[in-house]
């Protein structure tokens, strides 16, 4: 819709201040970058560059300098007299993002511009364009499955789910607040542990019953509660791998889970556990626990523990975060 190729069915579409509904695609500015590389294979890079703006009729010299300049940008100047055979897959993406910068337009749209390629080119890229996006003053439209390019690049998430948008926000507020258990389920890497809970108040105390355990709530998430009307009743409980505890030596309250599998992640360890007969993951760092995995071996029972102000609670029925 915004590029022009599905009508509007209600609201506005404005590009830099002006209404585009009714406009032609052609005339709204924008360009677009796809998953695939659509470049003409029989053409240099440099006339794949310079291509729609010969179409425009520019003259040779401004045609020359946007060409040149893209390519610079871009690094890739030395491959001008290239055809596209003979560039690798992010060298083509390189291009096809270039074709798109020598046009000056007032927004990029990217489709998944980045699936195709392997996973240290598409870290090199993310990078690219994220510096990019810094340079050239235009509006970037991204879309992605891929969290990790949603986070890093995006001043301003939309969040969608089967056509409905559930959360707007800044990549910090949608991963510290997120609106609701899909959300919070999408944001973060691995994802958010997930448990069955019930909520009880007991002389104005708010009390979890979690993993066979009772947990009492902090003042601060009481008053939350107290503020938005949260009454007992089913509810679930999220807390993030690297919130867990897996000594649950230095608190009062703990679980106890069985190992099914530690990894070794690198800088990280991940232990994944079975506890109560749901599956919990924890991330620990490396240099606090060098010999994990060593000390956390298969159906081995340890406790485990996390800090109730690190807590999300989920409306059962609605799904929505009930501690905002």
């Amino acid at each position: 819709m915004i590029a022009g190729l599905e009508e509007v069915t209600s609201g506005e579409i404005m590009i830099d201040g002006i209404v585009v509904n009714d406009m032609p695609a052609k005339d709204r500015d924008i360009a677009m970058i796809f998953q695939t590389y659509t470049l003409y294979p029989q053409m240099t890079v440099y006339n794949n560059l310079a291509f729609t703006l010969r179409l425009k009729k520019e003259n040779r010299r401004e045609i020359d300098r946007r060409v040149r300049g893209a390519a610079e940008i871009l690094g890739i100047t030395k491959l001008l007299a290239r055809k596209p055979r003979a560039l690798s897959g992010g060298q083509r993406q390189r291009v096809a993002i270039g074709r798109a910068i020598v046009r000056n337009p007032k927004a990029f749209l990217m489709d998944e511009p980045l699936s195709n390629l392997d996973a240290a080119l598409r870290n090199q890229m993310r990078a690219e364009i994220a510096k990019l996006s810094q340079r050239i003053p235009a509006a970037f439209l991204y879309v992605t499955h891929d969290q990790t390019e949603a986070m890093t690049l995006g001043d301003r998430i939309v969040i969608m789910r089967d056509g409905f948008i559930q959360q707007i926000g800044a990549p910090e507020q949608v991963f510290e607040h997120p609106a609701n258990l899909f959300v919070a389920g999408f944001i973060g890497s691995p994802q958010m542990n997930f448990f069955d809970a019930g909520l009880q108040v007991e002389n104005g105390r708010y009390l979890l019953s979690i993993l066979g355990r009772e947990l009492v709530l902090p003042d601060e998430k009481r008053e939350i509660l107290r503020k938005n009307n949260v009454g007992p009743g089913a509810v679930i409980a999220g807390i993030r791998p690297e919130h867990i505890n897996l000594s649950g030596l230095d608190s009062a309250w703990n679980a106890v889970g069985r190992v099914d599998v530690c990894e070794m992640m690198g800088s990280t360890i991940q232990v994944r556990l079975s506890a109560e007969g749901q599956e919990v993951v924890a991330i620990l760092r490396r240099a606090d626990i060098p010999e994990a995995c060593g000390i956390f071996k298969p159906d081995g029972e340890i406790s485990f523990t996390f800090g109730s102000n690190m807590l999300y609670l989920f409306d059962k029925a609605t799904e929505k975060n009930i501690l905002g």
